[in-house]
C-alpha cells in the first residue's frame, strides 16, 4: 500500500514552479492498524464475556447464599427456642443443644468467610469509608470477645482512649477484622494466657492497632504461608475448628480500605498480629437527643395495646419459627399470608402496626409488595422489615434504598429480631401520632 502527498510550489509572484511529490510505503501502518482493529474487539468481547461471568457468579453467590441460609434458619431458630424453652431443658438435653447451636453458628460462619472471600474476588464486596470511631468498635469487640475468653480461661486487655480516635474506614469491616485477629489470638492461645490489645500513632497518618497472644507462636517458614487460602499451618489434625480462610479474608479487606497489616512471631513466646488505618480528625457532627424505645413486651403486661404483625412468608418452616417466637409477645397478634399477593391485601385490610417480608416470594415478590404498599396511601405509613435468606451485602444495601425499614438475615437472631420489632413498634407509634396531631391542626 502507497500514500501519495502533493503540494505545489510558487514563486513571490504566485507563478507556479512546480510541483513536489512525495510516496511511502504505508504497508506496515495500515497492517498495524486493521491488527489493532482486531485487538480492540476481541478486547470488547474479552470484557464482555468477563462482565457476564461476574454477573453469572454474583448471581450464583446470591442463589448459593440463600439456598445454605434458608436450612440453617429452621436449625439455629428452633434450636435457640429450644434452650429458651419454659420448662427449662434437663442437663442432658441442654448439652445436646448447645451442640446443635454450636455446629450451626460455625456452619454459618463458614458459609459467610466463602462468600466474603469470593466477593471480594469477583470485586463485587461493597466498602463504606467514613470516619469511624476506634473507640466504640472497642468496646463492641470487648462485648463480643470475652466471653470467649474466659471459657479458655485468657485473660484480655483492651486499651483505654485518653482521647477520641478516628480511622478512615468501613465501620462493619472494621469490627470484623478485629474479631476475627481476636477470635484467632484466643484460639490459639496456651492454657492460662493472655491476649494485649494496644493502639499507637504510627507516622505519617495512621493508627496502628495490634494484638498480642502467648500461644506457641510461628517458625519464619510458616509466617510465610499465613495470608493463602485454605492453608490452616499444620492445624489440620487439632481440635481447632477452621477453613484457613479468615485470614485471607481479613487482609483483603484490609487492602481493600487502603490500610495494611502484618505479624511478628517468635517461637514459645507468641505472636502479634496488627493492622493499620488512616487517622483523621475528629469529625463535626451535631447529637441528637436520643429517644428511647419503650418495649412494647412491657406495655402488654401493664395492660398496653395489642398490635398486629403481619408475616408474608411462603416456608412453612420459618412460618412456624415465627409464629413460636410471636407467641413469646403478648403484645403482638399474628396474621400470615404466604405469597407477596395476598400479602398485600391483608396488609390493606388488617392495618397491621408492622410488616415482615421474605424477599423471594412465589409471584409478587417482596421488594415489589413493599413498594406497592408504600405507594398506596392507605398502607405508606407502615413500616416493613425485611427477612430473607439473602446476605450478600451489596443486595441488602439495595432492598433498603428500595424502602425497607429494617433487613434482617437468616438464621434469625431472636435477639436482633425481637429489637427490630421494637424499633419498627416505636416507629409506627411515632407515625400514628404525628397523623393525629396534623388532623388536630
Amino acid at each position: 500500500m502507497v500514500s501519495y502527498n502533493a503540494t505545489t510550489l510558487h514563486d513571490r509572484d504566485r507563478k507556479l514552479r512546480g510541483v513536489f511529490v512525495a510516496a511511502r510505503d504505508v504497508t506496515e501502518r495500515k497492517h498495524f492498524e486493521l491488527a489493532l482493529q482486531e485487538n480492540n474487539v476481541e478486547l470488547e468481547r474479552a470484557i464482555a464475556a468477563a462482565d457476564k461471568a461476574n454477573l453469572a457468579k454474583s448471581n450464583f453467590l446470591s442463589s448459593m447464599s440463600h439456598e445454605l441460609r434458608t436450612p440453617l434458619n429452621a436449625i439455629l431458630g428452633f434450636g435457640q427456642l429450644m434452650e429458651s424453652e419454659s420448662p427449662a431443658p434437663t442437663p442432658s438435653q441442654k448439652a445436646s443443644i448447645h451442640q446443635i447451636l454450636q455446629a450451626g453458628w460455625y456452619l454459618l460462619e463458614l458459609i459467610n468467610e466463602i462468600l466474603d472471600l469470593a466477593l471480594i474476588e469477583s470485586g463485587k464486596l461493597s466498602i463504606s469509608l467514613e470516619s469511624v470511631l476506634l473507640d466504640d468498635i472497642m468496646l463492641e469487640c470487648q462485648s463480643m470477645i470475652e466471653s470467649q475468653a474466659e471459657k479458655r480461661g485468657i485473660r484480655i486487655s483492651f486499651p483505654s482512649f485518653e482521647q477520641p480516635c478516628f480511622v478512615n474506614a468501613d465501620r462493619t469491616r472494621v469490627k470484623q477484622i478485629l474479631i476475627n485477629l481476636l477470635s484467632n489470638a484466643i484460639k490459639y492461645n496456651q492454657a492460662g494466657g493472655s491476649v494485649l490489645v494496644e493502639c499507637t500513632a504510627s507516622p505519617p497518618r495512621s493508627i496502628r492497632i495490634s494484638i498480642r497472644d502467648t500461644g506457641a507462636g510461628l517458625p519464619p517458614d510458616k509466617l510465610a504461608q499465613l495470608f493463602q487460602p485454605f492453608n490452616r499451618l499444620g492445624q489440620e489434625a487439632s481440635t481447632e475448628e477452621g477453613t484457613g480462610i479468615g485470614l485471607v479474608v481479613t487482609k483483603r479487606l484490609v487492602d481493600l480500605m487502603g490500610g495494611a497489616i502484618g505479624v511478628t512471631s517468635m517461637v514459645g513466646v507468641g505472636s502479634t498480629f496488627w493492622v493499620e488505618f488512616h487517622s483523621v480528625s475528629v469529625p463535626s457532627f451535631t447529637h441528637g437527643a436520643a429517644k428511647p424505645i419503650t418495649s412494647s413486651l412491657a406495655q402488654a403486661e401493664s395492660g398496653g395495646p395489642i398490635h398486629t404483625l403481619l408475616y408474608v412468608e411462603d416456608n412453612p418452616a420459618n412460618l412456624k419459627l415465627v409464629k413460636q417466637l410471636i407467641a413469646r409477645r403478648p403484645d403482638m397478634h399474628l396474621l400470615t399470608a404466604v405469597n407477596g399477593t395476598l400479602g398485600i391485601e391483608l396488609a390493606r385490610a388488617a392495618q397491621p402496626k408492622v410488616i415482615l417480608m421474605d424477599i423471594n416470594l412465589p409471584g409478587v415478590s417482596g421488594t415489589e409488595a413493599m413498594r406497592i404498599l408504600h405507594n398506596d396511601p392507605a398502607t405508606a405509613h407502615i413500616p416493613v422489615i425485611a427477612l430473607s435468606a439473602n446476605a450478600i451485602p451489596h443486595d441488602i444495601e439495595r432492598e433498603l434504598e428500595a424502602g425497607f425499614f429494617r433487613y434482617l438475615t437468616k438464621p434469625v437472631k431472636v435477639d436482633e429480631f425481637m429489637q427490630a420489632l421494637d424499633m419498627a413498634l416505636a416507629f409506627a407509634e411515632t407515625e400514628s401520632a404525628r397523623a393525629n396531631q396534623g388532623e388536630k391542626t
